[in-house]
């Protein structure tokens, strides 16, 4: 696979709009929670950034805060991909990351377990099916996520272990792009507020 000299970006990934929950910093993996009123006023505000280009394939996670993101974004035929659900985070649920420090100092998604949630192990298997996915077809591919799993995607697109995620923090209704250069996995955009 070899770059046209206007970059053939591979991998465009949107962070879903801001919900309650991310908004105060509690984890947020399975609890199903709609978008805040910014957070629709920011979905909106990708359309600019996504209008015009031309996707081979646009994938959203099942939860409504992404699916919804991807609609207000003007993708509402966005094929679900379960693979693209956030990390789960178990017993942490609904947490914040100082609560969770009172009792496992030091205590990240990166670099400690989420009882009762998935591993990192677990994690790297499903987004590694995502970048298969991405691969695989002839064009860009357009994911629509989530803070944590978009993070730990781009370290597996880069070939990276899935703790360094860490190194990319991720904004609510952002809109990030992966490519390939001379043959080496990238980033070309990173964290772009439309």
């Amino acid at each position: 696979m070899t770059d046209s000299p206007l970059h053939e970006d591979q991998l465009w990934l949107v962070r879903h709009g801001e919900t309650e929950w991310s908004a105060s910093g509690r984890h947020t993996s399975t609890t199903d929670l709609p978008l805040t009123e910014a957070g629709e006023a920011g979905a909106r505000a990708l359309v600019g950034a996504l209008a015009g280009v031309e996707f081979a394939q646009v994938l959203t996670s099942p939860r409504q805060r992404a699916r919804r993101t991807a609609e207000l974004a003007g993708f509402g035929h966005a094929q679900t991909d379960g693979d693209l659900a956030e990390w789960d985070y178990g017993d942490y649920e609904g947490l914040t990351t100082p609560q969770i420090q009172e009792t496992v100092p030091g205590w990240t998604i990166w670099s400690h377990p989420s009882p009762g949630g998935e591993s990192a192990t677990e994690v790297a298997a499903r987004l590694d099916r995502i970048v298969a996915k991405a691969r695989a077809v002839d064009g860009k591919t357009l994911v629509f996520a989530h803070g944590h799993s978009l993070r730990a995607l781009t370290a597996r697109w880069l070939g990276l272990d899935v703790s360094e995620g860490r190194l990319f923090v991720l904004d609510t209704s952002t809109l990030s792009v992966l490519g390939v250069d001379r043959g080496a996995q990238v980033v070309r955009r990173w964290n772009v507020m439309p």
